[in-house]
């Protein structure tokens, strides 16, 4: 029997964090390697007390030395972005990576002139480094979802539920009803009764995803359930859908199975039950 809805948002978790969700390491350290070699030839212009005739020289040695210069100012794919210039006119920021005149005028309008005569930043590898580790706090909310999947898994492998991730709906030709859409969902548990096609996310916090993926599955859940052999589970959790409680819970009225990690063992309970 479904949990009524105040219930199931009083179990809301505070967090799915853990020390490891914060900073993907790895990642960044592949991200600086594969620009390390530009990074350390543009070490020769720290310290310079002309930094022109030094851009200069170096543009002759590798012009495409500086093209890694959106990274210094914490942007990355800086050929899609606009800036205005001195003169108020809009131009692309890969622009300014043409010549040394406007490599030069990149380093004074960005106030990294000073920093490079000053000696404030020592060596641009390490710089970057951190750069990339504060870039990468976009990611955590990815992450959070990520470590979800890792925790329901988890949680299915020490009750013993035999499961598959990554499952594509087009792996199952009775299922028709989603049309031409291609989706794959983070689980499908099969049983005697029933084959699951389930879905799992945790927000920590809010915003307008939330709303998008309630719409969603509202809209797919009936599309499945449609089969007595089939049936959409949606486990989620976080504070997040605090934010985000009305839309919520008019998905909790349409689809039947909503489950959060507290009322999960009522969905392990029942697949028990049904045998595998």
């Amino acid at each position: 029997m479904k949990n009524n809805f105040e219930e199931f948002i009083d179990q809301l978790a505070e967090t799915n964090s853990t020390l490891s969700s914060f900073v993907d390491y790895e990642k960044i350290q592949n991200l600086v390697d594969k620009i390390s070699i530009k990074l350390n030839q543009l070490n020769y212009l720290i310290g310079k007390e002309n930094l022109k005739e030094s851009i200069e020289k170096l543009f002759r040695e590798n012009p495409n030395t500086f093209d890694v210069l959106e990274i210094l100012i914490a942007v990355r794919e800086g050929h899609k972005k606009f800036v205005l210039d001195g003169s108020g006119k809009l131009i692309s920021l890969k622009s300014y990576y043409e010549n040394p005149e406007q490599i030069y005028g990149f380093f004074k309008e960005t106030g990294l002139e000073k920093i490079f005569h000053d000696k404030k930043i020592t060596n641009l590898v390490d710089y970057v480094f951190g750069i990339e580790v504060g870039l990468d706090t976009n990611a955590r909310k990815n992450r959070g979802g990520r470590e979800m999947e890792r925790t329901v898994a988890n949680i299915f492998k020490n009750n013993r539920i035999p499961f598959s991730q990554e499952v594509k709906n087009t792996n199952f030709k009775n299922l028709t009803s989603l049309g031409e859409d291609v989706k794959r969902f983070d689980f499908v548990i099969q049983t005697k009764v029933k084959t699951y096609f389930v879905e799992t996310n945790f927000y920590n916090s809010g915003g307008s995803k939330l709303n998008e993926v309630a719409r969603a599955y509202s809209d797919i859940s009936p599309k499945i359930n449609k089969y007595p052999e089939f049936e959409f589970v949606w486990i989620t959790d976080g504070k997040g859908w605090l934010s985000a409680k009305n839309k919520l819970q008019e998905a909790y009225s349409i689809i039947p199975s909503v489950y959060n990690l507290t009322t999960l063992k009522d969905f392990i309970k029942k697949m028990n039950i049904e045998g595998f």
